[in-house]
């Protein structure tokens, strides 16, 4: 059950965008001629448009082939809308370039980040990584001034389908809603709530220095749920996978820093919360603590 998503996160993130024909097209794209592409940009500055608690929205629409940013792109928390077609979930992602990091840079260093993911540092920060599912749903952002690429990770083209955007200054940057519990990743393990509500708004993180993901694995019971997170530990994924009945990419890749926050959808119920990244000599984060027995409650 893990394997797909697996493909989708650690490897997808930068792997399939590694040929060195596609990042020499990317590289040459201007920066401007992204940026035209990119709807409502201008009108934004004008007239940013509102959402839940009067926070401004971005758009991210998504089919499986292509990608593409709207709304109101400035600095501060924005409600982050998915809009997914053509496809049964999308796997949308931000990476923000360092400042004084350039798109060359970025594509330049896609090889050695196929690799390990964490070859990004010092050029981009993965700020954004998540699950969503057809139709319409959400993420809250802070977005720092700078030039983002947005991707879609779940889309089965060779290359994953991205564009390139420019978040501005707001004089008046927008706060970010306040969380009704919190998550995060560390080296090795997770921190953070162990009981989280449905419809509560979760802040998701990374305060570990490695990039990390949060996969979520829906199992019966708790008996079960316990029986996973040892399988995992052992590195026993095929045992783990065959107990579960569901799962949920809350977090497919984050950098060191960086958190986003969501509203709890899922089945009440209990998860196990797990981290599949590799180490540099191939252990999978699981194997090293990173799985943890959640609780999901009405």
């Amino acid at each position: 059950m893990f394997t797909r998503y697996r493909a989708l996160t650690r490897r997808r993130w930068v792997a399939v965008v590694a040929p060195v024909a596609a990042a020499a097209a990317l590289s040459a794209i201007p920066l401007a001629a992204s940026q035209a592409a990119t709807p409502a940009m201008a009108a934004s500055a004008a007239a940013p448009a509102s959402g839940s608690g009067g926070l401004p929205v971005m758009t991210v629409s998504m089919n499986g082939k292509a990608i593409s940013v709207g709304g109101t792109l400035k600095s501060g928390a924005e409600r982050v809308v998915f809009k997914v077609t053509g496809e049964p979930a999308g796997g949308p992602g931000f990476a923000r370039l360092d400042p004084g990091a350039t798109l060359s840079q970025l594509f330049a260093a896609l090889p050695a980040a196929a690799q390990d993911p964490n070859n990004l540092y010092g050029i981009a920060q993965i700020v954004m990584s998540t699950q969503a599912n057809k139709g319409t749903s959400s993420v809250y952002l802070n977005l720092a001034p700078g030039t983002y690429v947005a991707l879609d990770l779940a889309s089965t083209a060779k290359t994953p389908p991205l564009t390139v955007f420019t978040v501005w200054p707001s004089h008046h940057p927008a706060a970010m809603p306040k969380a009704g519990a919190a998550i995060s990743t560390r080296e090795f393990g997770f921190t953070g709530a162990t009981k989280i509500y449905d419809g509560q708004t979760v802040r998701w993180g990374n305060a570990g220095f490695l990039v990390h993901m949060i996969q979520g694995i829906e199992a019966p019971n708790l008996a079960t749920a316990n029986k996973i997170a040892a399988d995992l530990k052992a590195g026993n994924d095929n045992a783990a996978g065959a107990l579960a009945i569901g799962e949920y990419g809350w977090v497919g890749a984050l950098s060191h820093g960086q958190s986003f926050e969501s509203v709890v959808a899922q089945k009440p119920g209990y998860w196990v919360i797990a981290c599949f990244m590799d180490t540099q000599d191939g252990r999978e984060h699981t194997t090293l603590g990173m799985e943890k027995v959640i609780q999901i409650l009405k």
